[in-house]
């Protein structure tokens, strides 16, 4: 029996990341709760700011539109990479997806565990398609923040992996789509394609990314 199999016939989860350990379980969405559960010491380590994670944010939804427009509409229903189903038109819509759902669960709704993953509509069958609902999207971000009071994002929101203060989870969502981004480049370049205005590191530091582009 694989990993995935064991988690869901055990734990019933078929989420991931997770660690279970016995009887227990965590998600690895909040790092600081997956380290203390594993019994890494991940103190010293500080978040960005919400100022800053907007700022990253910004960038990386420039980022993922940049690259959806770049994609050749013959190659858009391609896969991402072979051995998994997810085609790159649904990764470029992901990347915009999972903003607009931590817009959604600051107006009240959970954060369930599939609330980011929905696929595109048929509506939107190229690159251009989902940049603009990228773009619209962010507008979306630039009015709530142009009026936000609760500039600490102190509010606890409800996830799948348990009620969370807005900051982290506003942190998740970014270092998210920009691990998507990353892939995206990735994608670009295997297909001969430069990537217009690539992410460098320090334009993701103080992200908690993974280090492979593909776990």
């Amino acid at each position: 029996m694989g990993g995935r199999e064991l988690l869901f016939e055990k734990y019933g989860l078929r989420k991931v990341p997770v660690v279970a350990k016995g009887d227990q379980y965590v998600f690895g969405q909040m790092l600081d709760v997956f380290a203390k559960f594993v019994g890494v010491d991940v103190t010293g380590k500080k978040m960005l700011s919400p100022e800053q994670l907007y700022e990253k944010y910004r960038m990386v939804f420039a980022a993922g539109q940049r690259y959806a427009r770049q994609f050749p509409i013959e190659r858009f229903n391609e896969r991402v990479i072979p051995n998994r189903e997810r085609l790159i038109r649904t990764l470029c819509f992901h990347i915009f997806r999972i903003g607009e759902a931590f817009m959604e669960t600051w107006n009240g709704a959970e954060y369930s565990v599939g609330i980011a993953d929905n696929k595109p509509p048929d509506s939107m069958q190229t690159g251009a398609d989902i940049a603009r609902y990228g773009a619209d999207v962010w507008k979306r971000y630039e009015s709530w923040w142009s009026t936000l009071e609760d500039r600490p994002l102190s509010r606890t929101l409800k996830t799948y992996y348990g009620d969370t203060q807005a900051h982290r989870v506003f942190e998740r969502v970014t270092w998210h789509s920009a691990q998507h981004c990353r892939q995206l480049m990735a994608v670009l370049e295997r297909m001969g394609i430069k990537p217009d205005g690539p992410l460098t590191s320090d334009d993701l530091a103080g992200l908690p990314l993974p280090e492979r582009l593909f776990e």
